[in-house]
């Protein structure tokens, strides 16, 4: 089989924030004076991407934006960050993909998705983009994009013998067809307990979830924000990882910090507890605001 291209190939969703920093999360029929806001280029798999090729890897994205300003935006940033983004499509109908997010001064957060473009990428086309560019060892999925195109992503990175890694955020239905491409599965706690069906908050309830995550069949890891992650290898006893002890600025894109990171290091050749412990500590400095977030003011 022919050396890939990339060493990561990135397929899914790209949007414009708005990120408003508040004291706190407003409660429902509650208004909230806040004390600043941004516009920055985000987006589950452009953060992702970003990440990846900050780090240094060889990185690629197939996605999908509007012909607005906003699209226009997201693709300077891919371009700034040294992502290849010649297979990022241009809708003509439908605006490119945005959400809102409101920061407290904890750095917790919480946000809403408006995916526009990005729910327009056709499946269909995704082989023919993968062959374009050359494949990729490491193949990142997450949940912002159709299920049908994850499908067609996992089916071309399963026949090429890469790592395929689904970022299961935000959590939904994954039928078997995905599931068991996915040779890395990534959740946090709200992900974690939606599947499981049970609250996941600590260490003890993550180690219960790992059966119905598919633990036998898959490497599953759970990130428990303060608390660590939980890492289950297949056929191996999960281990636990500790969160590094910072003081948090921002949690928002942690968890996309770090699956660019543990792609990094995969694609790499990185065993997984080494890939996962490196992908703690940027996902760490990241939170603590020692580390240039993957985000950029747009």
């Amino acid at each position: 089989m022919p050396e890939p291209s990339f060493d990561i190939l990135v397929c899914g969703s790209l949007h414009l924030d708005i990120v408003v920093r508040a004291p706190h999360l407003p409660q429902p029929d509650e208004t909230v004076v806040g004390q600043a806001w941004d516009q920055v280029c985000g987006g589950k798999g452009g953060n992702q991407a970003v990440q990846a090729a900050r780090l240094g890897a060889r990185t690629a994205m197939i996605g999908r934006i509007g012909r607005d300003d906003f699209g226009a935006r997201l693709l300077a940033h891919l371009d700034q960050s040294g992502v290849d983004r010649s297979e990022i499509e241009t809708d003509p109908g439908t605006g490119s993909g945005m959400s809102i997010a409101a920061i407290d001064t904890k750095g917790d957060y919480g946000a809403v998705i408006v995916s526009g473009s990005n729910l327009a990428i056709a499946p269909a086309g995704i082989a023919a983009a993968w062959k374009r560019l050359g494949g990729a060892r490491v193949l990142v999925l997450q949940n912002e994009v159709p299920h049908a195109v994850n499908v067609a992503a996992a089916k071309v990175a399963r026949a090429a013998g890469a790592i395929t890694m689904l970022n299961a955020a935000p959590a939904r239905e994954s039928g078997a067809d995905l599931l068991d491409r996915v040779d890395v599965l990534i959740v946090n706690r709200i992900e974690a307990a939606m599947i499981f069906g049970r609250p996941v908050a600590d260490r003890a309830t993550a180690l219960a979830a790992l059966p119905a995550l598919g633990s036998d069949r898959r490497t599953v890891i759970v990130t428990l924000g303060a608390g660590g992650l939980v890492v289950a290898e297949r056929g191996a006893v999960p281990s636990a990882i500790d969160a590094l002890p910072v003081k948090p600025v921002s949690t928002h894109g942690a968890g996309d910090c770090f699956v660019g990171a543990l792609a990094f290091r995969l694609a790499k050749g990185d065993a997984l507890l080494a890939a996962c412990r490196f992908a703690n500590v940027i996902a760490g400095h990241f939170v603590a605001g020692t580390q240039a977030a993957t985000e950029a003011a747009c």
